[in-house]
């Protein structure tokens, strides 16, 4: 989750209205025209900010890992060639996430339509990415997949819900938030990289940690999904207040 958010409040609120400000009003009159019905062809592309070109990026990653978890499981599951792709564009999602907030602040320009993307390219990279490569490593049971999906919920609820709040927590002297409530949905990374050992070592399908559970039962399940049910848990806390960097 980047730090584009707050700016794109401020906007909203009409508090960045001086000259020199944390945000240039002049650009976001302007996106909001070129996004009109009547402002000519191709308005929407020229609407976008150059941070929301890179939150494009972002979400581009998480596309991709999507594709590549999917072609691995189409595949030969020997060959773990796609899943190593699925991981690594993860981390460099993440990458264009943190560096989206850069450039909006290098700039000055930010908008209430570039809050809306990153939440949405937060959701696939760091949300439906890690899930669908869970199923693909073997998290597959039906048990698995409800756990999944409530990990997937929860990173998008924590998005809508930050998407709402942030104007109500308590700011620094520069305008950004001092905290984030529950873990931001980037912190997924950690599961990322406990698959990606697990990968590395084998662990994978009849190979995973734990074994499975319940084998041919209604209750069958995989026991490592309960990472994702805990940390979709903590994602949606508001007793945990994380400081911002």
């Amino acid at each position: 989750m980047s730090k584009r958010l707050t700016y794109a409040a401020v906007a909203a609120n009409g508090a960045a209205s001086k000259e020199g400000s944390e945000v240039n009003p002049p650009s976001i009159d302007k996106q909001k025209l070129l996004l009109s019905s009547d402002s000519g062809h191709f308005s929407l592309i020229r609407a976008l900010h150059l941070a929301d070109l890179i939150t494009e990026l972002n979400g581009l990653c998480g596309i991709l890992s999507l594709f590549s978890s999917m072609r691995y499981c189409l595949g030969d599951p020997t060959q773990h060639g796609n899943l190593w792709a699925a991981l690594v564009f993860l981390p460099l999602g993440f990458f264009f996430d943190a560096l989206d907030g850069t450039v909006a602040r290098w700039r000055k320009k930010s908008s209430l339509m570039g809050q809306e993307l990153d939440s949405l390219a937060d959701l696939i990279s760091f949300g439906v990415s890690p899930a669908a490569l869970a199923f693909a490593i073997g998290i597959r049971s039906p048990l698995d997949h409800l756990a999944l999906a409530f990990f997937v919920l929860c990173g998008l609820t924590r998005l809508a819900r930050f998407n709402v709040t942030t104007q109500n927590i308590p700011k620094d002297s520069t305008g950004k938030a001092r905290y984030f409530e529950g873990t931001p949905i980037p912190t997924t990374l950690a599961l990322d990289a406990v698959m990606g050992w697990w990968i590395s070592q084998g662990w994978i399908h009849e190979g995973l940690p734990g074994g499975v559970w319940f084998a041919g039962s209604a209750l069958e399940c995989h026991p490592v999904v309960v990472m994702f049910f805990v940390h979709g848990c903590l994602m949606t806390s508001r007793t945990i207040q994380i400081p911002k960097p």
